[in-house]
């Protein structure tokens, strides 16, 4: 019984999001697809759990090889769990982080953060625009409307971004009740962010043929002859991680 509940929980989460959140998902396609067009880079970043979705579409069969995640190690969860919590709190980190990763004029970075409030994300995106890149944002307006930011500009992301992708998360994230125990369990930020960048990435794809243009897309390393055609996306794209 309990699994059929979430499921429809999920479900209807699910239709939702693609119900008003259909625009966004054109807007931040066709935003990355002319970055794309123009020669630029689309860059990838979140802290703690949200690195995940960042990474969900990074040198990955069906990805476009174009995507760049920047995964530092000190804002993401495997090294301590309460280690990146404490550090995207703190100013001053994400600048150096986009100089690191030569983030420039003319490209799209795309900053996933729930609750959108943290110092860190808020920074990416204000120091990415100050570069000229274009923002796009994934989050929950339910729960980053709720609360105050931790940064000293006293913005949240939504509120910096070029382009917002809602999650339609509750606040907290954790939304499903079972029984009577008093805290939720089921939080569905990662499950829902997939699903956005997953569908803005298959708009981009299909923007992009429709351009004329070779989308790039990584094929799975475990079909014949993919290894091939994969060495020159590598050396196009991504020479370090071959």
């Amino acid at each position: 019984m309990i699994i059929k509940q979430y499921q429809q929980h999920i479900e209807q989460l699910i239709k939702e999001v693609f119900e008003h959140e259909d625009k966004a998902i054109e807007q931040a396609a066709q935003t990355i697809a002319t970055t794309i067009e123009q020669g630029g880079r689309t860059y990838l970043f979140g802290t703690g759990h949200s690195h995940m979705i960042a990474e969900e579409v990074f040198v990955r069969a069906g990805g476009l090889a174009s995507f760049k995640a920047i995964l530092s190690p000190e804002l993401m969860i495997h090294e301590l769990a309460t280690k990146s919590t404490a550090i995207e709190r703190l100013e001053g980190y994400a600048r150096p982080i986009l100089d690191l990763y030569k983030v420039d004029k003319g490209d799209t970075i795309i900053v996933i953060s729930n609750s959108g409030r943290n110092a860190v994300p808020v920074e990416m995106c204000l120091e990415a625009k100050k570069k000229g890149c274009k923002v796009i944002v994934i989050t929950s307006l339910n729960h980053s409307k709720a609360v105050s930011s931790r940064h000293s500009s006293g913005l949240r992301i939504f509120e910096i971004a070029d382009i917002v992708l809602d999650n339609h998360g509750q606040q907290g994230d954790a939304s499903f009740l079972v029984r009577d125990y008093a805290v939720p369990t089921g939080p569905t930020s990662t499950l829902i962010g997939v699903l956005l960048i997953e569908t803005v990435m298959v708009k981009v794809v299909e923007l992009l043929i429709e351009k004329g243009l070779d989308p790039e897309v990584f094929r799975s390393s475990n079909l014949d002859g993919a290894d091939e055609y994969n060495a020159t996306l590598f050396e196009k794209y991504h020479r370090y991680l071959k």
